[in-house]
């Protein structure tokens, strides 16, 4: 059994941080933004949750 959150993200979720507004605050760390759109996916170096980005999301950089 893994304890590691995986969360699929669009649009509307960028820019991304972990952790996430909906984080409970016993469960939080120092919030860090994580670059999904280079790879598609991505790690929180500090509690290890996943992020992904939903298929046929597009991404606009600002």
């Amino acid at each position: 059994m893994s304890d590691v959150k995986e969360f699929e993200v669009d649009g509307k979720d960028l820019p991304l941080h972990c952790p996430t507004k909906d984080t409970p605050l016993w469960d939080a760390h120092p919030r860090v933004f994580l670059d999904v759109a280079k790879t598609g996916q991505v790690s929180c170096p500090y509690c290890g949750a996943k992020y992904k980005l939903k298929p046929g999301t597009q991404v606009h950089h600002h």
